[in-house]
């Protein structure tokens, strides 16, 4: 079985479609079609069926789903031991990242890595968190880092290499004027908030849930934390986010900051990559490098800027 028939069948998998699997791959739908057949006939059974909700796998495709997955890593660790020996400081690596960590924490760090380590090459992608893992399953990059995902599967190392506080963001001079809050007090107030899936609107819901308090108002949904920052210092109500998103607005006066009043006040930054026998030498290099590289944002100051009370 050529890996690269191997390769396509789990495109397939994934999409349930030889249509959507054409786009992604790059290939005629006919060439979809042609690879999947030249596999069943090497393997003398069906490996799919049509439904009404797309392709799905017969017994036989179930079967070589998971010995697919095994035979494309073993050839990948087989190359990683061959460049162990070969290479110690070249190749590539492929990161997949959040977009506040990619556009805040990465830049400088992979700049010095880089310095560091002229031969190896870096890309980097750019992804929600249930995208970067899905990134991981299809080997589309070797590296995620996001905040803590759990249940990514024994399949997947993780590594916690920061705690990166939170904090509320409000308008300047027109926040909560207590520094000592709690959920009661704030819960009047209207927040601009991530989509849900995001690992702050988790804590978001989480907390107020825990507390058996009624969710808050929100004022707007947003994919982005620079947008959320932008949102609340034009009034448009408070925020959640990770404090090192938004050091430089405070510093600038453009949005105010209060403690966030519950348990949970920082969101663990992390690292999670495919475990394998042999690890590629260019990511065992940068997994080492992360690991010692990060640390949290400045503390807030002990006495934020202060505010008067935020119309609800």
């Amino acid at each position: 079985m050529h890996p690269r028939l191997l390769k396509t069948f789990l495109a397939v998998v994934r999409h349930r479609s030889f249509t959507r699997t054409a786009a992604e791959i790059h290939l005629a739908q006919s060439s979809i079609s042609d690879q999947i057949q030249a596999l069943e006939i090497e393997l003398g059974t069906a490996l799919f069926i049509r439904a009404r909700s797309g392709l799905e796998l017969t017994q036989a495709g179930e079967v070589l789903r998971s010995h697919a997955e095994a035979i494309l890593n073993l050839a990948d660790e087989a190359r990683a031991a061959v460049a162990a020996i070969t290479a110690q400081n070249a190749g590539s690596v492929t990161i997949g990242a959040l977009e506040t960590i990619a556009s805040v924490k990465l830049p400088k760090w992979l700049s010095a890595f880089q310095s560091h380590h002229p031969g190896i090459d870096l890309k980097l992608k750019v992804a929600g968190s249930g995208g970067l893992l899905q990134k991981l399953e299809a080997n589309e990059i070797e590296v995620a880092f996001c905040f803590d995902q759990q249940g990514v599967g024994e399949r997947f190392a993780k590594r916690t290499i920061a705690a990166e506080p939170l904090v509320l963001i409000a308008p300047p001079g027109r926040g909560l004027a207590s520094t000592k809050l709690d959920l009661s007090a704030i819960a009047s107030a209207r927040f601009v908030v991530t989509e849900v899936g995001c690992v702050y609107r988790h804590l978001f819901d989480k907390a107020f849930a825990e507390a058996g308090i009624a969710a808050p108002r929100l004022a707007a949904e947003v994919d982005s934390i620079g947008t959320i920052g932008r949102l609340v210092a034009e009034g448009a109500g408070l925020g959640l986010v990770p404090r090192f998103a938004v050091v430089e607005a405070l510093d600038r006066g453009e949005i105010s900051e209060m403690s966030w009043p519950n348990a949970t006040q920082a969101a663990l930054l992390v690292m999670i990559w495919r475990r394998r026998r042999v690890q590629p030498p260019a990511l065992k290099l940068l997994l080492a490098a992360a690991s010692d590289a990060f640390g949290p944002a400045r503390s807030a100051d002990a006495h934020p800027r202060r505010a008067r009370p935020f119309p609800s």
